[in-house]
């Protein structure tokens, strides 16, 4: 009987709250062998947590299995080696960085953004999930080539759990992958909470170092329902050059800016910062004006993280379901890189010399 074999078999249990495998989420603790005994620490949130006696069983039983002559002795404590720890502040504590994507109005490209910064990600290594909340219009199913696939439902411990779709090595959930193509989606605001509190909390995602969430414009339920749901790490604030656009923008910056809210503004991405023709590559013609960008990251005391340029490859890579990062060399791939490399070096300097965002809480 070795250690290596038993941790094994004890990561294929998961915990039935975050979907995790109970090894990399360190609920076990203090393994010990001692001739036939095996002997290890249970870590959960409450001594009366109501799949305490299904993980002690199985993990009895798994390692039975390898082990028939073994002894299996599990002790459970709450929240730590401290009984009384508190309890995680996120409901999803093995995703390091949330990261809302957000604009005033539609129209300005934030799904685009959101994708492609997310794919832009990923291609720099790290582990990247999307969730797309525009409940009302949800274009990542388009524009990941996901139409008319639907995710799996597994049952964890008694709980139905949603399987997200993957796309490009990236795991994704939306509102698209539910619904029918051409139905429209009319939910009140209760309704709304509860389809974002089932994305974060229903679906199994896997330790991820960045989670993208495409919200939809403006500052209404959604966006509500996210930041009393989850700690967001901040966000990335969208616009056009145009004053219209960065007029909105603002409002949808200062809602995150509000006191009791404290979401700081990771950066600023310029979508559509000019038209550029495919046939001359090097011409820029700025058909919404100029500095929209600029304007916005100083209002909101952030950076601008990159322009993104208005041409046809863009619309038509989205169209197909690969989305222009995906394109090795092209001017727009590259732009997006670097607004990778600039929101990760925003994040890090973010995490270093700030506070973690806490949970909103809610009034009554």
């Amino acid at each position: 009987m070795d250690k290596k074999t038993i941790i094994e078999a004890l990561s294929t249990i998961r915990d039935p709250g975050t979907g995790q495998d109970i090894i990399s989420m360190k609920m076990v603790q203090d393994l010990k062998i001692e001739g036939k005994n095996i002997n290890f620490t249970l870590v959960l949130p409450s001594l009366n947590h109501p799949s305490k006696s299904e993980l002690i069983f199985n993990s009895q039983g798994i390692i039975g299995k390898l082990f028939p002559e073994a002894n299996v002795d599990v002790h459970v404590v709450v929240g730590g080696k401290e009984a009384g720890a508190p309890k995680p502040s996120t409901p999803m504590p093995h995703v390091k960085n949330i990261i809302a994507v957000a604009s005033g109005k539609g129209g300005v490209g934030k799904s685009t953004v959101s994708v492609n910064l997310a794919l832009a990600l990923k291609a720099k290594g790290y582990k990247v999930g999307i969730i797309d909340a525009d409940v009302y219009g949800p274009s990542l199913p388009t524009m990941l080539g996901l139409q008319g696939q639907r995710p799996k439902v597994q049952d964890l411990y008694g709980k139905p759990k949603i399987t997200p779709l993957m796309a490009y090595g990236i795991p994704v959930i939306s509102i698209g992958f539910i619904i029918e193509p051409d139905q429209a989606v009319v939910l009140r605001g209760p309704r709304l909470a509860g389809v974002i509190k089932q994305f974060i909390n229903d679906v199994l995602w896997p330790e991820l170092d960045y989670m993208i969430v495409d919200l939809p414009p403006g500052t209404g339920d959604v966006q509500l329902t996210l930041v009393q749901t989850v700690p967001l790490t901040g966000c990335v604030a969208v616009t056009t050059p145009q004053d219209v656009a960065v007029a909105d923008a603002i409002k949808a910056v200062n809602m995150f800016l509000l006191p009791n809210v404290n979401v700081p503004i990771l950066g600023v991405v310029e979508n559509m910062a000019w038209f550029t023709p495919e046939e001359l590559p090097d011409n820029k013609y700025f058909l919404f004006g100029k500095g929209g960008g600029e304007k916005l990251a100083k209002k909101s005391n952030s950076d601008l993280l990159g322009q993104v340029p208005l041409v046809q490859g863009i619309r038509e890579a989205g169209d197909d379901g690969k989305p222009i990062v995906l394109h090795e060399g092209h001017p727009s791939s590259k732009a997006f890189l670097e607004i990778a490399d600039n929101l990760v070096e925003r994040v890090a300097f973010r995490n270093k010399n700030a506070d973690p965002s806490k949970i909103v809480e809610v009034s009554k």
